[in-house]
């Protein structure tokens, strides 16, 4: 389970370092994409193949889930931590991601996510500003 939020640096290189806490449920590889409000998804191989089975069974008759099977899994990339426990970020995704120097990594449970950190604390923000309606809405769900 990854949780937790923390702050990271993306060298000239594009390699960003992955927090010690996560690195060992991370020792087989990652699979890196395209995710949702300019972030990027960051999965454990085993995760990532759970995904693609789900994304597998979607209707390749309807453009929308092909429009997003391309995004998402067209975009994916397998990487390898080094010994230094960093990964070489695609400068494609960084583009995507508009990741700069300053990086913040974020735990949600079966994936991080990987955000610029200026817009992450904006998103936050807004987020925290609209927490009550949020929580209505996952109340209505169950959560």
């Amino acid at each position: 389970m990854f949780i937790g939020e923390y702050q990271h640096t993306v060298d000239q290189k594009g390699r960003l370092a992955i927090p010690v806490k996560f690195r060992s449920k991370l020792s087989e590889g990652v699979v890196i994409t395209r995710g949702l409000d300019n972030c990027l998804f960051l999965y454990s191989k085993d995760e990532w193949q759970k995904v693609g089975k789900k994304f597998a069974s979607l209707p390749l008759s309807q453009a929308n889930p092909r429009s997003f099977m391309r995004l998402f899994l067209g975009g994916a990339m397998d990487l390898d931590i080094d010994q230094q426990g960093r990964i070489v970020l695609p400068e494609y995704l960084r583009k995507y991601a508009n990741l700069g120097k300053d990086a913040v990594v974020v735990g949600l449970y079966n994936r991080l996510e990987i955000w610029d950190k200026k817009i992450w604390e904006t998103y936050r923000s807004q987020a925290e500003e609209k927490s009550v309606d949020i929580a209505e809405t996952l109340g209505e769900l169950g959560i």
